[in-house]
């Protein structure tokens, strides 16, 4: 690697890790987007079905940390499932994140751009015309400070992400106090009993808890801009986890002790202003729309890092066309790589805007996603137990961390991806399983130009 094609080395410590990681799961755009879809699917087992995803997540978020002390290379599933199982796959782990991240430019700004217009003209917010001309302003100028640098981008991210864990943790208080004697759900520890689900109802919540958790991984992409790079985005990534699981479970049940079933349904996307406006008087419930665009133009930020730092790392090895590589000579962004992006983002949402409602756009870009990331997540479980196989050999604490829990992780989501695909609709198996199959195209053309030019 040339000097010429180093990203910004040591801009980055534990701290900037560890809030990046939790912006890269968007605890409150996740919660909003998701979290009406997950009770539609478990009901009140809802926090049992995100403990334990979470929990199996784990197995993913070790994988990243054992492979990234190895070889810390911005690419990071890319460039581990590569080294492992050979170009092709790894070429594919790489794509199903560049296309997740691509579709994540519709479902990430289309709730920013929402909660904008419920501040500023709320007779528009359910239109899904003028919902995807703000998303792409948002799009436009998010991607303005990411090209500016990585150091601005984390400065910028650190207020975001506090206000946001901030918003939610004071909306999960506000809950368990007012709510506690007299809830909507009485609790009961089944809500977190690992015994109440069938096999299928597990799967049923699976993909979308799966959803909740994505993101975090975004610390092992920046590791080339992380001082230790074999170190800390790891610890970064395993840091952000544990406090995300811990966001996601409270919150969930948060939720159920304050809204009936039908007021949870009824409140859809908007389930965290529905909590909160049910706790504090207005206009200080309105701080949960806050939280909700300020937690989406967080994960857009890191949406576009992933997206950006695997395509420089693609294009540097030669596996997508030398020209992603490009940094800027100043700022030592990947500006090509971002100009991309944000150019397929435009064009997504502007397909977007032809759908009949903004809800219909959100979930099947959840699904679609949720079944992207599987894949990539699954294949980077199974590299680390066949990298580490030998030495897990060593001691207890390594078989289960190094290829155990990875291995059960990845075979998890093989399952949830393959249990997936007849309950989609028509558009989200495009998208979903169309948008990796359609990367046989880039591959096959970037094998045409290295045939014909070598050099």
């Amino acid at each position: 690697m040339s000097d010429g094609a180093r990203l910004q080395e040591n801009a980055l410590g534990l701290t900037e890790s560890t809030i990046m990681g939790i912006a890269g799961t968007a605890p409150a755009f996740s919660a909003a987007a998701t979290t009406a879809a997950l009770a539609a699917g478990v009901g009140i087992l809802s926090p049992a079905s995100l403990l334990y995803c979470g929990l199996i997540m784990f197995g993913v978020t070790f994988a990243y940390l054992h492979l990234n002390r190895t070889n810390p290379n911005a690419g990071a599933a890319y460039a581990w499932v590569g080294a492992e199982f050979g170009p092709v796959l790894g070429f594919f782990a790489g794509w199903a994140l560049l296309v997740a991240s691509a579709v994540f430019m519709v479902s990430g700004t289309i709730p920013a751009a929402t909660a904008t217009l419920l501040l500023i003209r709320p007779d528009l917010a359910s239109h899904p015309a003028p919902v995807a001309w703000v998303a792409g302003a948002w799009l436009v100028v998010v991607s303005a400070v990411l090209i500016k640098g990585i150091k601005a981008t984390s400065y910028t991210q650190v207020v975001m992400t506090l206000v946001e864990v901030g918003v939610l943790v004071a909306v999960n208080v506000a809950a368990f106090v007012q709510y506690g004697s007299h809830p909507a759900h009485p609790f009961s520890w089944t809500w977190l009993s690992p015994l109440a689900f069938t096999p299928k109802l597990f799967a049923t919540g699976a993909l979308t808890s799966l959803f909740f958790f994505w993101g975090w991984d975004v610390t092992v992409n920046l590791n080339e801009e992380t001082r230790d790079a074999a170190s800390v985005p790891g610890r970064g990534a395993l840091a952000a986890m544990v406090i995300v699981l811990l966001l996601f479970v409270t919150f969930v049940t948060a939720t159920q002790l304050v809204l009936t079933d039908a007021q949870i349904q009824q409140a859809g996307t908007d389930v965290i202003f529905a909590v909160a406006d049910k706790l504090f008087p207005r206009p200080w419930s309105y701080m949960a729309v806050l939280a909700v665009m300020l937690s989406t133009i967080g994960t857009l930020e890191t949406s576009i890092l992933q997206f950006t730092r695997t395509m420089f790392s693609k294009g540097r090895d030669g596996s997508l066309h030398p020209r992603y590589a490009r940094l800027h000579r100043n700022w030592k962004t990947p500006w090509v790589a971002t100009v991309t992006i944000a150019g397929f983002g435009l064009a997504l949402l502007a397909l977007a805007s032809t759908f009949p409602s903004v809800n219909t756009i959100i979930h099947d870009s959840v699904n679609a996603i949720g079944f992207q990331v599987a894949f990539y997540y699954g294949l980077a479980g199974f590299a680390c137990a066949w990298a580490y196989r030998k030495e897990a050999l060593d001691s207890v604490r390594h078989f289960v961390t190094l290829l155990a829990w990875p291995a059960a992780s990845a075979l998890f989501l093989v399952f949830v991806a393959l249990y997936s695909i007849p309950t989609f609709d028509v558009t989200t198996n495009i998208v979903g399983l169309g948008g990796i199959a359609i990367g046989v195209v880039p591959w096959w053309l970037n094998r045409r130009r290295l045939s014909v030019d070598p050099a």
